[in-house]
């Protein structure tokens, strides 16, 4: 008996003529299969794959690259942050990269680099890379790209991905409006917006959202407060907002600074939803452990990410075809405890500025 795995009877891992033996194919047909080329009928296709399977076959990947002219791997320009929505969107891409049959190939760059995102691309192109996605949700200027392999942008204009770019993803700017209408519609005659940093796209749009939503109802447009994404930088805005004694409803860029601003708020005595409702953005995971629990926008990352790869693989495998249309992932409001209709009984106690509370003047008739 001929062992499987090679010819002339050698030992070893089975290869592509022991899966056109099993399959009754020719190894050009195999490769074909292998390669995802067409004229390939369902029923051979289908016979390939199952003598693959039950030998065990996996197609050599430099093979696979001399046979294509691609390495089926993808590379991604990655910030590197260990912040909740960027970290979250990298773990989607490499699922969906994996489920496309591609290898990921990560090189991540640091805020404050301008040159750090042009010398990411040009490492991933000197590896071979069949696509890129540039997951670089920081505006550094004068930054653009122009490479001759299809681009993803993920958190950024199109624009900055050059011509050969494809987009995805949900707008932080509509996101942004939802969070501040469901303020609005609960009866709230304005909202106080703690954006985070302006150099982010994200912060941007969210700022940009939650100003639409405003405008929409003619309503006062209060100063904005920029945080950095983090818990500290909310709880000094909470301080700050919970001396202005005019404050019913706030709008936090991210779940982090909505952390810090309720723990600030609650320390100036202020309750959280009774005097001040607050809303996040992200839906971290704990978010629905908090005290209160946070209403917040919860981030479609998973349907970003295949949607993404979707298009970028269409870009890489079909170059010729036409664009499919990008469909818009589901924007969620995940209504919790820390949202409620305005108070009622006239206007809250103000802090001072040491975080005590006050109470309003009294008046007489």
């Amino acid at each position: 008996m001929t062992p499987v795995g090679g010819q002339g009877g050698s030992p070893g891992a089975p290869r592509a003529v022991d899966v056109a033996r099993r399959a009754g194919v020719s190894q050009k047909t195999v490769s074909r299969v292998f390669n995802g080329e067409r004229y390939v009928s369902a029923e051979v296709r289908e016979r390939v794959l199952q003598a693959a399977e039950e030998l065990g076959y996996r197609l050599n990947g430099a093979a696979r690259a001399l046979a294509s002219g691609r390495t089926r791997s993808i590379g991604v320009v990655a910030l590197g942050t260990a912040l909740y929505g960027p970290a979250s969107l990298l773990i989607g891409i490499e699922r969906a990269a994996r489920d496309a049959g591609y290898a990921l190939r990560i090189v991540n760059t640091l805020e404050g680099d301008p040159a750090g995102v042009a010398g990411a691309v040009e490492s991933l192109l000197e590896q071979g890379v069949d696509g890129i996605v540039v997951s670089e949700p920081i505006d550094e200027g004068s930054v653009s790209l122009s490479v001759d392999v299809p681009v993803l942008v993920l958190g950024a204009p199109a624009a900055f991905g050059g011509p050969r770019a494809v987009t995805a993803g949900v707008g932080a700017e509509s996101l942004a409006r939802a969070a501040t209408d469901h303020l609005l519609d609960l009866g709230h005659m304005t909202v106080h917006h703690l954006a985070g940093p302006q150099r982010w796209f994200a912060a941007r749009d969210r700022l940009q959202g939650w100003r639409a939503a405003l405008a929409a109802r003619e309503r006062e447009q209060p100063a904005v407060i920029e945080g950095d994404w983090s818990a500290a930088s909310g709880y000094t805005a909470g301080h700050e907002l919970a001396t202005a004694g005019d404050v019913t409803a706030v709008f936090a860029a991210n779940d982090d600074m909505a952390v810090g601003l309720i723990r600030a708020l609650q320390e100036a005595g202020l309750r959280v939803p009774e005097d001040v409702s607050v809303v996040g953005f992200d839906d971290v995971p704990v978010s629905a452990y908090l005290t209160p629990p946070l209403t917040t926008v919860r981030q479609p990352f998973d349907a970003v990410a295949d949607e993404g790869l979707r298009l970028l693989v269409q870009a890489i495998e079909k170059p010729d075809a036409e664009p499919a249309p990008a469909s818009d992932p589901p924007v969620e409001l995940v209504v919790r405890a820390s949202t409620a209709p305005p108070p009622t009984r006239g206007p809250r106690p103000s802090a001072n500025p040491d975080g005590s509370a006050h109470a309003p003047p009294a008046t007489t008739d």
